[in-house]
């Protein structure tokens, strides 16, 4: 290359300062001087082998400082674009890869010839496994509002008593609490947790039977590592929650869809006789139907686990809100052979921010589970941990519970008191002891997708029912609505807001079903009556 082709390229390009002063810029000329090489180098316009001209002689026909170019050189020379040696000068190097190799592949003594339809993939093909989990999310993008589910009201959460605790631990934090957590997190957490557990939920453990995590997402995926292989199958409720089936699909594990009955996880005599790997349940408060399963179920369950060799997972994600009755045991509480993986959050307690989350294992699982997560997670979060200990010993979780527990209970009856004055006292809902959510039903036939659409135009989060379901046959319609995060007095306004949603979807079902009849609401709910 013509040492005056460059010049004139960098005479061209370079963006000088205003009053005319060629290094006034710094290091902004030094790296345009750099990527402008750099840039013809990749383009090939400046060829594999070229020597560039010298330094010196490019400073002076530039217009620039000789330190100018010698950077630009010598960025060229770190990354590898040019070599150099003493007293021959600098030269562009072969970096252009060898399409003729490229296409070829070795076989033995001959070559095989790469089709041109896998020469030029596409760089950017999901794997089967990814476009799987994309294709089927259930996050939303929504977070907060009404009705949005499962989402506790975060501006109620005590921040001063948090921030004192917080800052008292890093006013002189220990070197211990600043590193990588251990053996399943920090200890004096796990010990106040234990306690807190035995008295709160029935659940029978120690400090070491504890492994924190980052919520119930992170549990069930060392679950899956650490006690699946690939081809291992797990009962999952059907309805149940999108977050575990993707999870375990994800991980090789295959999830059976078993369906949900008045009294919990229903598998039949068929189901009976092909054990699984584990069974995921929401005993406490089935997510999202709202049943507690029978304690005959329970007990079912476990001696089944107990014969065939089967975990049972047990998440119990919000049962600490509970608004009527004696709060429920754990089903591990009833576990006396060890076959029962409790898993508990703090994101509905506290706020979904912290995520931290914890498991509860048998004994003999517990150490490998505390190595797997550290090899596999290198978790951190010890301060968090420390405070989180602190805020639970000095007795502000327990108050904290209870006093979100009647703003709750108080939000919930405000929305059925909406749906009932909208749509009658008879219309069907999800039981109403426990939770952060209901389920208002809706008549078969009824296109819960698209309610739930057209509600998101109007900034309201109600989500589809069926979309809960794996067996799409078995599938009902109906919308979760949350109330834990909307203030008492928008409950009413915004249900008003959904309902103006709802009513024309239930008009245009009517008539589909029965065009000559006059109260097309009216007569959906009658037609439908104990759906």
């Amino acid at each position: 290359m013509k040492e005056s082709i460059l010049s004139e390229l960098l005479l061209q390009r370079l963006e000088r300062p205003a009053d005319g002063s060629a290094d006034k810029a710094g290091m902004h000329m030094n790296r345009q001087v750099y990527q402008i090489i750099r840039q013809e180098i990749l383009a090939g316009t400046i060829p594999a082998g070229c020597k560039l001209p010298a330094s010196r002689m490019l400073a002076k026909e530039v217009g620039v400082s000789r330190n100018t170019v010698l950077y630009a050189y010598e960025q060229l020379l770190a990354e590898g674009y040019v070599t150099a040696s003493t007293g021959s000068g600098t030269f562009v190097s072969h970096t252009f890869p060898d399409h003729s190799a490229l296409h070829k592949v070795g076989a033995g003594n001959g070559t095989i010839t790469v089709p041109a339809a896998q020469q030029n993939p596409n760089r950017f093909a999901l794997s089967r496994r990814g476009q799987h989990l994309v294709s089927h999310a259930g996050a939303s993008d929504r977070q907060w509002g009404a009705f949005m589910a499962g989402v506790p009201d975060v501006s109620l959460f005590p921040r001063a008593v948090w921030t004192r605790l917080l800052n008292k631990h890093w006013r002189e934090p220990r070197p211990e609490l600043l590193t990588y957590a251990h053996n399943g997190g920090y200890l004096p957490l796990r010990r106040v947790l234990a306690e807190h557990l035995r008295l709160a939920r029935g659940v029978r453990c120690d400090a070491e039977q504890i492994i924190m995590t980052t919520g119930i997402h992170q549990a069930i995926d060392l679950i899956a590592r650490l006690l699946a292989d690939p081809g291992d199958k797990a009962w999952m409720e059907d309805p149940g929650y999108w977050g575990t089936r993707s999870l375990l699909s994800n991980s090789g594990v295959e999830p059976i869809p078993v369906p949900v009955d008045g009294e919990g996880l229903a598998p039949d005599a068929a189901t009976l006789q092909n054990p699984p790997r584990f069974i995921f349940a929401t005993p406490s408060h089935q997510y999202p139907l709202g049943t507690v399963m029978s304690l005959s179920r329970r007990r079912m369950l476990l001696e089944y686990a107990r014969q065939r060799g089967v975990w049972i997972v047990e998440d119990d994600y919000d049962s600490e809100f509970r608004f009527e009755g004696r709060p429920l045991a754990s089903l591990q509480g009833l576990d006396e052979h060890d076959r029962v993986i409790y898993m508990g959050t703090f994101s509905k307690t506290l706020f979904p921010g912290i995520r931290m989350g914890f498991m509860v294992l048998p004994k003999p699982l517990a150490p490998h589970f505390a190595i797997g997560l550290s090899e596999l997670f290198r978790e951190g979060q010890l301060i968090q941990q420390a405070v989180l200990a602190d805020f639970i010993e000095e007795g502000h979780y327990a108050t904290h519970i209870r006093r979100m527990r009647l703003r709750y209970a108080q939000r919930q009856s405000l929305l059925r008191e909406a749906i009932a004055e909208r749509f009658g006292e008879d219309w069907p809902t999800s039981t109403h002891e426990a939770g952060l959510h209901l389920v208002m039903h809706l008549p078969p036939g009824a296109d819960d997708l698209g309610i739930s659409m057209a509600a998101r135009t109007q900034g309201l989060s109600a989500r589809p029912l069926s979309r809960y379901y794996c067996d799409e046959t078995q599938a009902r319609q109906g919308l979760l609505m949350g109330y834990a995060c909307v203030p008492e007095e928008e409950i009413g306004p915004a249900f008003r807001k959904l309902a103006e949603v709802i009513e024309p979807a239930m008009e245009h079902l009517a008539r589909k079903q029965e065009p000559r009849r006059e109260s097309p609401v009216k007569i959906n709910r009658e037609a439908w009556s104990g759906a």
